[in-house]
């Protein structure tokens, strides 16, 4: 029931664009987060790269694929989505601090919350953005 009260006013269109908009952050940060549990050299290296030691490669994977399923789970997504905000700026920092090209999360962070937009009403109500 939670899920149609977050649905109720949206199309089924602008819903399903809302759920394959959402899917790419999610698909690209589990991927991530994967990676990271899995700890291969290049992860440690680039790690070393951006300043961080790699006894944070796994716990940093742990944040990542937390904070993208408590976005994945519809009656906690607007949570996940300001995780995901953190997450990502963290990482956009990370980026500007060492001199790197930074869009990818900015991207990413975007894409989360347009995907969650279209697909909540309850974001909506929130955000009343005028045609």
């Amino acid at each position: 029931m939670e899920a149609d009260s977050q649905t109720t006013g949206v199309s089924k269109r602008t819903l399903w664009a809302g759920r394959i908009i959402s899917a790419l952050p999610v698909l690209f940060l589990l991927f991530s987060g994967v990676v990271k549990l899995m700890k291969p050299a290049v992860v440690v290296q680039e790690f070393a790269r951006l300043g961080y030691p790699e006894s944070l490669v796994l716990i940093i994977g742990v944040i990542e694929i937390a904070c993208t399923v408590v976005y994945v789970i519809p009656r906690t997504s607007v949570l996940g989505a300001m995780l995901l905000t953190a997450y990502l700026g963290g990482a956009t920092a990370t980026y500007v601090r060492i001199g790197d090209p930074f869009f990818i999360p900015i991207i990413l962070g975007i894409f989360v919350w347009l995907g969650l937009y279209l697909r909540d009403a309850r974001v909506h109500a929130l955000v009343p953005l005028r045609s």
